[in-house]
């Protein structure tokens, strides 16, 4: 990004983040700068992504960014759980997926991490710089078992391997990323079908011997079997950034049992803490209720952008869904309403066509030296407060609110209530620099140039101005009806043909 350049020291030390294991808002401090190190827990490709995990996805997106803004070199890392994940019977969900459509699990796992990716691209989620999969791990994921034998941490019962967590419970406290006690865990715990072979019912598997039937399996010195679903991440976040990274994040679900087992995972095997920093992200309600299926308030991405759902008014765009979940900042509730989503609809658009307007403008030459020094500094002031909200823990709500502030700036230059010889040109550049950069690279909220899935602004205003010189009346009144159909508003000038979005 272009404005990372010499910012890592100017910047350094002012970074702060919600660390969840130590419930504290920290300086931020990687542990070999300028690399810093970033695992983030992905999706179980056997269903639809869910906006839960947009919502995470974009989080981090978010958090990616704005590193590598800062000059960091970040090596991002997030995986895709294509085996181990199971329901309460046992059962893997992807074999269960697959049993039920008649298909081979790998079938389910390609049909639903290409529709993973086309989500994240919709959604202007950059990719990660590694995307490991459980399947491809399985070696590492044995070797990691073995240590955890040797050490003591594991016991083998019925061709299954456990982690032993009353041994482990000795040497370090199990829980306290979760804050849950493992006394209270104990008296809770309820004994699930074919885990009667544990010694302790919180012991939790690092291999599971497969039933006859169970599709996915693999055959070790153990059993034909299949891994654990907390095992992967252990192997995978320390294969690829070490046995200590920066940050280790997902969504705040994950932060008990699996987070809590991968942590065990990591000190058993390393006697080493996996992750300097634990982030997570918070739940996504709806008109104040939890999103469930139960309730018939859950939708996907797809329904919220065509608006097929009964709960939705109307579809939005990709970018005004990701303008709406950027206006709350990553660790508060999320919730959605037609009225939050409408107003974020309407706050995209004026970002969006204040953007296009500061693209056009052109800093002139003049020779007046009387600036406004008031101006000048409220301007710089804003700037400064951009990069210290998103120093704040990434609190993008407050950087979207200085982000209009400046847009306010534009707009009174664009309608000529502020001079351009108020305010010098180093003024003028550093404003553009910091709106474009902020919005469009950090945010990563770019202007759309499809309207309801098609291309078709430029192709209607072509046709507007083609009807409007050969002086088709009635077909420039029809464009006109249906631009503003599609949210645009035509302005007609006396040399040119202008837009904007409405507002």
């Amino acid at each position: 990004m272009h404005l990372a350049k010499n910012l890592l020291t100017a910047m350094i030390g002012k970074l702060r983040l919600t660390n969840s294991l130590t419930r504290k808002k920290e300086l931020f401090e990687p542990i070999n700068p300028p690399e810093v190190g970033m695992y983030v827990c992905g999706p179980t490709v056997y269903s639809d992504v869910h906006l839960g995990n947009v919502r995470t996805f974009i989080s981090f997106d978010i958090i990616n960014r704005y590193l590598k803004f800062l000059g960091y070199k970040v090596r991002y890392v997030r995986n895709i759980t294509d085996v181990g994940h199971l329901l309460d019977n046992g059962e893997d969900k992807i074999s269960k997926k697959a049993r039920l459509n008649k298909l081979e699990p790998m079938e389910i796992v390609q049909k639903y991490t290409n529709d993973f990716h086309s989500v994240m691209k919709i959604f202007n989620v950059l990719p990660p710089d590694i995307e490991p999969s459980a399947i491809g791990h399985l070696f590492e994921q044995v070797e990691m078992i073995e240590t955890l034998l040797s050490k003591g941490f594991a016991y083998q019962a019925n061709g299954s391997v456990y982690f032993d967590l009353t041994r482990y419970n000795k040497l370090y406290a199990y829980g306290k990323l979760s804050g849950r006690k493992i006394e209270d865990l104990i008296n809770q715990s309820r004994t699930l079908e074919g885990q009667d072979d544990k010694k302790n019912p919180l012991d939790f598997a690092l291999w599971k011997k497969a039933a006859p039937n169970h599709i996915m399996k693999w055959k070790t010195k153990w059993s034909d079997g299949f891994p654990g679903w907390h095992l992967e991440c252990s192997v995978m976040s320390t294969k690829y950034l070490g046995t200590q990274f920066d940050i280790h994040g997902g969504g705040l679900d994950l932060k008990f049992p699996h987070h809590d087992c991968e942590i065990a995972q990591c000190l058993g095997a390393s006697d080493k803490e996996p992750a300097k920093y634990w982030m997570h992200t918070n739940m996504l309600t709806v008109n104040g209720q939890k999103m469930s299926k139960s309730l018939g308030n859950a939708f996907l991405p797809w329904q919220l952008i065509s608006g097929n759902h009964g709960m939705l008014d109307r579809g939005y765009s990709p970018m005004a869904i990701r303008f709406f979940m950027l206006q709350s900042h990553y660790a508060s509730n999320l919730d959605f309403s037609n009225e939050a989503l409408n107003g974020s609809v309407k706050g995209y658009t004026k970002l969006a066509n204040g953007i296009r307007i500061l693209k056009e403008i052109i800093y002139p030459k003049h020779d007046s030296l009387n600036v406004n020094a008031a101006l000048i500094n409220q301007i710089n002031k804003i700037c400064d407060d951009c990069h210290s909200a998103m120093d704040d823990d990434f609190n993008t709500a407050l950087t979207i609110g200085h982000l209009f502030n400046l847009l306010k700036k534009v707009n009174s230059l664009y309608s000529k209530q502020i001079a351009f010889t108020d305010i010098n040109k180093a003024t003028f550049n550093r404003m553009k620099t910091t709106l474009l950069t902020f919005t469009e690279e950090i945010l990563g909220i770019k202007p759309e140039k499809e309207i309801n899935g098609h291309n078709l602004l430029n192709i209607l205003l072509e046709n507007y101005v083609e009807a409007k010189e050969s002086k088709n009346y009635k077909k420039v009144d029809s464009l006109r009806q249906r631009l503003a159909e599609e949210g645009i508003t035509v302005k007609d000038m006396k040399d040119s043909v202008g837009w904007a979005y409405n507002e």
